[in-house]
């Protein structure tokens, strides 16, 4: 179902004592409850005093354009056999990570816990800093970037940043695509951002220019 964007979004209010505790409810320290956990090797700590308030959007498909093979999984836990595809070539041996991927049909995988650092955005810069692993979040779409996504991705999605927003001092949302223009092009220009920012009715926070 689309979701039109209101015209004049207005900062969402304050969540009450009981809204607080059930959002909490939802993690455990950084790992988001409701996701499927599987543990990647590949994070490390983040630089002392970073101030996590960027979400960054990927879409990410193995084979590209092939779904629900479960290599992307295996890709990010080190466990991608090389030899099982003539793409895998061409990445052999890559260790990289996100905190999530949200599958077709919506479910939602972590990889690393969320006060660690995932090795997801590469060489970046947004909002004036460099280095965007060190204070973002990464979010994987199960996708091929130009494509579009399904309803069950954006709904997910939409509850996750949700309560990404309630954990952490985020303020800025931006795509691979902007993070690093020139490298990447992901999500692409199938990704709706302006379902995405209705579903969220967050007006406080930061998008990408014509967002």
């Amino acid at each position: 179902m689309t979701v039109t964007p209101p015209t004049a979004p207005t900062p969402s209010p304050r969540p009450t004592e009981s809204g607080d505790r059930r959002t909490a409810s939802r993690w455990q320290g950084g790992w988001y409850q409701p996701a499927q956990r599987l543990p990647s090797p590949n994070f490390g700590p983040r630089p002392e005093g970073a101030c996590i308030d960027l979400l960054v959007l990927h879409s990410i498909s193995l084979p590209p354009g092939e779904y629900g093979t479960g290599a992307v999984q295996q890709l990010f836990t080190n466990q991608l056999d090389w030899d099982a595809h003539p793409y895998y070539q061409g990445i052999r041996g890559i260790e990289v990570s996100a905190h999530f991927f949200i599958t077709r049909a919506g479910v939602i995988w972590q990889f690393v816990d969320c006060d660690q650092r995932a090795w997801h955005a590469g060489a970046s810069r947004w909002r004036g800093r460099d280095n965007c692993n060190d204070d973002s979040i990464g979010i994987e779409l199960e996708g091929l970037e130009g494509l579009t996504f399904e309803a069950a991705q954006y709904a997910a999605l939409a509850r996750l940043c949700a309560d990404l927003v309630a954990h952490y001092p985020i303020r800025h949302v931006a795509g691979h695509e902007h993070i690093a223009p020139g490298r990447k092009l992901d999500p692409g220009p199938g990704f709706e951002w302006a379902r995405l920012r209705g579903a969220l009715a967050a007006g406080a926070l930061d998008w990408p220019p014509a967002q």
